[in-house]
């Protein structure tokens, strides 16, 4: 199989002293990470990248492991594209994210955007502890302004203590299974997003399910977890909805 071949890796422990340290900061070919300056006991990453991409037959993947009592926040400089490439292989992106007793993660990444003749198949999973804290994000718009989307499969998994928390793919575009821009899916709007917070407090007091503005819902999940799912008509939107929702849900 043809295609870049690339992984980035990050650590994060406690240092100590109040902090963060982040003991593993690896980048490889076109993911490059950069640490940029953090508050309180938090560690701040932002995802660069080197070049365009994912392409056809690309294999990304990003690892990031937060120990007992170390808090991350891990961005992006901007969007990723998935493009076509040479070749008619599909592209992949693997997210794997571990969170330990007592750590915090916060995955905010830019958008991806799925470009007309792309085939991308992204798959996020996060493993945490039982009593550690997570919030992440994911946005994803389908075909840059005036062109019509890529193939875009997108399954995201969390398990909270070794149980399944939430389990779920959606795909979107050229041969996807019918309905996907019907209304019981995305309703004709062109970015799709969700949030899912983790913390220990929803096993005392849990979300209750509501609407949040015009594009946002909130349902709370099995366990200390909460996701909310929004479509919208361009990234803008999708991101001012998920932003509002986020300020419903998520207890520091």
């Amino acid at each position: 199989m043809s295609g870049v071949h690339a992984t980035a890796r990050i650590g994060a422990r406690a240092d100590g002293r109040g902090g963060t340290a982040l003991p593993v900061l690896e980048s490889d070919g076109p993911l490059a990470l950069r640490r940029t300056r953090g508050t309180g006991e938090e560690a701040r990453v932002l995802l660069v990248g080197a070049m365009s991409g994912p392409l056809g037959g690309d294999r990304f993947a990003v690892e990031a492991e937060v120990g007992n009592g170390a808090r991350l926040h891990v961005g992006s400089a901007a969007a990723t594209i998935a493009l076509p490439g040479q070749t008619k292989d599909e592209a992949h992106y693997d997210v794997r994210l571990a969170v330990a007793d007592g750590g915090e993660l916060r995955w905010m990444p830019e958008q991806l955007i799925s470009a007309k003749g792309s085939d991308l198949f992204v798959t996020t999973r996060a493993d945490l502890g039982a009593d550690a804290r997570l919030v992440l994000r994911e946005e994803q718009v389908l075909g840059r302004v005036g062109e019509e989307p890529g193939r875009l499969t997108s399954r995201l998994t969390v398990r909270v203590a070794g149980r399944v928390v939430l389990d779920q793919e959606l795909a979107c575009g050229p041969g996807a299974p019918g309905g996907w821009d019907g209304p019981a899916v995305l309703a004709g709007y062109r970015a799709v997003g969700q949030l899912v917070v983790v913390r220990p407090e929803f096993h005392r007091a849990p979300t209750a399910a509501r609407s949040v503005g015009e594009y946002a819902r909130v349902m709370p999940l099995a366990g200390p977890a909460t996701l909310v799912s929004a479509v919208a008509p361009d990234a803008l939107r999708l991101r001012r909805a998920l932003d509002e929702a986020l300020t419903h849900v998520d207890i520091r």
